[in-house]
C-alpha cells in the first residue's frame, strides 16, 4: 500500500495550539487520521450515526467559529462525510493561513464535491507551501472522474517528493477509470519507477502499477510486469524491493508466480 515519506510519530500534540504551530506535525496527524491502519478498519465497530451526526452538528459550528475552532471543525471533517460541510470548506482553499488551506484540502478529500475541482488543481499547480500541494495529490484521488490525470502527472514530473508520493498513489485511482487513462498513468509511473531518486515516491509507484495493470492493454501489461522485475532485483531500496514483489504477487498470473519461484530456486530472491 502506498508509503508516506516519513513515519508518523507518536504520541501526537493533543493541543490544537501545539498544532497550529507545527504544520509537518498537523500534516503527519491527518494523514494518520485519513489513512489509518486497514487492519483496525476491519476490527472496528461500526460507528454510530447518531454520535456522528451530533459530531458533524459540532464541526459546522466549529468551522464557523474563531480560527482554533475551525482548526478543530476541520480534524472531524477530515474524518466524517457530511455535504453540509462542503459551503463552509470551500472559502477555506484561499485562506491565508497555509494550516487552513492544507486542512481543508484533506477534508474536501473526504468530502468530495465537483465544486472543489478546480480550486485544488489550481492548489496543485500554484501554491507555494508543500504541504498543500502534498494534501492536494492525496485528496486527488477522491476525484477519479475528474480532470485531474495530467495534473497528477506534471505533479509526479516535477514537484518535491512529498508531493510525487501521493501524486503516484493517486494516479492508481485517476488511471482506473478506463484504458485509456490508465495508459498514460502507467506510462508515467514506469519512468519514475525507473528513475526517481525517493526510494517512497518508486515504493507508490510500484504499487500503482499493480493497481493499474488489470486495465492496461497487453503490450503495456507486458512492460509493467518486465520493469517490476527488474526492481525487484535490482532497486537499492529493500523496501521498493518488497513493493515491486508484493505487486508482482498481487497479479495473481500464473505465468510471473511461475517467474518469482524461478527467482527464488536460483537463489536471486528469499
Amino acid at each position: 500500500m502506498p508509503v508516506d515519506a516519513q513515519p508518523f510519530p507518536d504520541p501526537f500534540p493533543d493541543s490544537p495550539a501545539q498544532l497550529a504551530l507545527d504544520p509537518e506535525v498537523l500534516a503527519r496527524e491527518l494523514a494518520q487520521e485519513l489513512l489509518g491502519d486497514p487492519l483496525d478498519e476491519i476490527d472496528a465497530e461500526e460507528p454510530d450515526p447518531h454520535a456522528v451526526a451530533a459530531e458533524c452538528d459540532l464541526g459546522l459550528t466549529l468551522l464557523r467559529g474563531d480560527h482554533e475552532q475551525g482548526m478543530q471543525g476541520l480534524r472531524i471533517f477530515c474524518e466524517h462525510r457530511d455535504p453540509r460541510s462542503v459551503p463552509l470548506l470551500l472559502p477555506l482553499l484561499v485562506a491565508p493561513c497555509p494550516i487552513l488551506r492544507m486542512s481543508a484540502v484533506y477534508s474536501l478529500g473526504r468530502n468530495p464535491t465537483p465544486l472543489a475541482v478546480e480550486p485544488l488543481l489550481g492548489l496543485l499547480s500554484t501554491d507555494v507551501n508543500g504541504y498543500v500541494r502534498k494534501a492536494v495529490a492525496w485528496s486527488l484521488s477522491n476525484y477519479p472522474e475528474a480532470p485531474v490525470l495530467n495534473p497528477l502527472i506534471r505533479a509526479l514530473q516535477v514537484d518535491i517528493a512529498a508531493v510525487r508520493l501521493w501524486a503516484a498513489s493517486s494516479l492508481a485511482d485517476a488511471g482506473g477509470t478506463n484504458a485509456a487513462k490508465a495508459d498514460p498513468a502507467a506510462a508515467q509511473l514506469l519512468q519514475t519507477l525507473r528513475i526517481d531518486s525517493e526510494g517512497a515516491v518508486r515504493s507508490n509507484s510500484a504499487w500503482s502499477l499493480g493497481r493499474l495493470y488489470p486495465d492496461l492493454v497487453e503490450p503495456r501489461q507486458h512492460q509493467v510486469v518486465e520493469a517490476l522485475l527488474a526492481t525487484l532485483l535490482q532497486d537499492s531500496d529493500p523496501g521498493v524491493r518488497d513493493e515491486a514483489r508484493l505487486a508482482l504477487e498481487q497479479l495473481e498470473q500464473p505465468e510471473v508466480l511461475e517467474q518469482l519461484q524461478t527467482l527464488v530456486e536460483e537463489g536471486l530472491i528469499s
